[in-house]
């Protein structure tokens, strides 16, 4: 995973995602999804912009997470969702490229 791409837990998810004062791109992934791999490059190249837009890009392992997972009623992997003052923003489901990110992004703030 990349330097900038922030990892999301049970134990952080409040403070990093819901309380946060920018958008949070989240992206509900797990090991074993192959477009969930696909995807990660997408994702570590849209987080090392995150800085200068204002805005943090992550990570959540679904099996590390599962009761987030279902709180949001993630079916399938990978999912992206964008938290803006703590609620669903914006959301994509299966493998997308960087431009729909941004949109989802751009959406929400």
């Amino acid at each position: 995973m990349g330097a900038n791409v922030l990892q999301f837990t049970d134990d952080n998810f409040d403070s990093e995602v819901l309380k946060s004062d920018v958008p949070v791109l989240v992206d509900f992934t797990a090991t074993w999804c192959g477009p969930c791999k696909a995807l990660a490059p997408v994702i570590e190249n849209l987080a090392a912009e995150a800085g200068a837009k204002s805005f943090k890009v992550g990570k959540l392992d679904i099996d590390d997470a599962a009761s987030i997972a279902r709180k949001y009623r993630v079916m399938s992997v990978p999912t992206v969702m964008v938290f803006k003052d703590g609620q669903v923003a914006a959301q994509h489901v299966g493998l997308t490229n960087k431009d729909t990110l941004l949109k989802l992004l751009q959406g929400a703030g």
